[in-house]
């Protein structure tokens, strides 16, 4: 018997991602409201309001719906290289109907940061963020009765600065400016407290708890709690992301790509992926693919003009694999996005 994830007596820290999403239509305010919060996952309502030129209590409504459906949260993980921490990009090849139990218990461990199902139940992918020195927990995952092939790279650097588009183009450039949060430049290596990893623990599950509920959950002081955030949140050490289904947004086709790179053209086409809109996530890995990304377009017909027209084209791809992405399990991609504000 293989052995669960889940910590006893313990929340699960993930939320439940619906399958069906198609009933939903977000409106142009809660389009701005999520795009502020990608700008400062904890901005306070009555900021955002007074911005938007609206009550700080619909927006409250607004957000709270969207929340209480599954449909959006706000999340924060520390920044993983001045925590000391390495990332791992974990392929697993599975039997269909073992994957999403699979996908559910890496989703409750503490040190992964994405999980999904790829290819309709026959992969699993994860990102896992572990010690700067630890390899990626591969034994436990070899172990398990349904998984049939396992392959880990190491992630070696982010390759964007920004987050993905289609949920970044709802507020004017003057709206952007005003609620973009302060961000200090990339934070070197920092030793992480007791508390510094309460309330990442308790900042995984909801980005947005209050001061209050954060010190009840550490068993720290208001005052201290508060403080302490505001440090993390300064140095740049706190990586906010608001989850929301790009379904939502009109976007139904999301593909993990690996790409094999000429090392020479490496640079100039990360440089190139990373301004197209489609692209929400890009990185530099080991391994006989030396990239990985993240594509989101509107149907079937844009992935594919996408690949075959716009990365088929990109002197140095030698080759190109395509996996659809079936599910979440879990979000939040790392993301140098927080640094720069976009």
């Amino acid at each position: 018997m293989w052995v669960t994830f889940a910590r006893p007596g313990r929340r699960n820290p993930t939320p439940t991602y619906p399958d069906q999403v198609d009933s939903v239509t977000l409106d142009p305010l809660d389009r701005r409201l999520l795009h502020a919060l990608q700008l400062d996952g904890r901005a306070p309502f009555s900021r955002i309001a007074a911005v938007l030129e609206v009550s700080d209590r619909t927006l409250s409504r607004r957000f709270d719906r969207l929340r209480a459906r599954g449909l959006a949260r706000v999340s924060a993980a520390p920044h993983g290289r001045a925590a000391g921490l390495a990332e791992w990009v974990v392929r697993l090849r599975v039997r269909p109907h073992a994957a999403a139990g699979l996908a559910r218990a890496l989703a409750g461990r503490a040190d992964t940061a994405w999980v999904t199902v790829l290819s309709s139940g026959t992969e699993v992918f994860c990102i896992f963020r572990v010690p700067e020195a630890d390899p990626a927990p591969l034994a436990v995952l070899s172990r398990h009765p349904h998984v049939v092939d396992v392959t880990a790279q190491r992630v070696l650097r982010h390759l964007m600065d920004h987050r993905w588009r289609g949920r970044t183009s709802a507020l004017t450039p003057d709206q952007a400016a005003a609620l973009r949060s302060p961000r200090a430049g990339a934070p070197g290596p920092t030793a992480l407290t007791d508390l510094d990893r309460g309330l990442f623990a308790v900042l995984a599950r909801d980005g947005r708890a209050a001061c209050v509920e954060l010190a009840r959950e550490v068993g720290w002081s208001d005052s201290a709690v508060r403080r302490r955030l505001d440090d993390l949140r300064d140095a740049g050490l706190l990586e906010f992301h608001v989850e929301v289904e790009p379904r939502l947004f009109g976007y139904t086709a999301q593909c993990l790509l690996w790409l094999r790179v000429t090392p020479a053209r490496l640079s100039a086409v990360a440089t190139s992926l990373a301004g197209d809109a489609e692209t929400a996530f890009l990185g530099a890995i080991t391994g006989s693919h030396n990239l990985i990304a993240v594509v989101i377009c509107r149907d079937a017909d844009a992935l594919y003009a996408h690949l075959a027209d716009r990365i088929g084209a990109l002197d140095g791809v030698e080759h190109v694999e395509a996996a659809d992405i079936t599910s979440y399990s879990k979000r939040f991609a790392p993301s140098a996005a927080s640094r720069s504000g976009a």
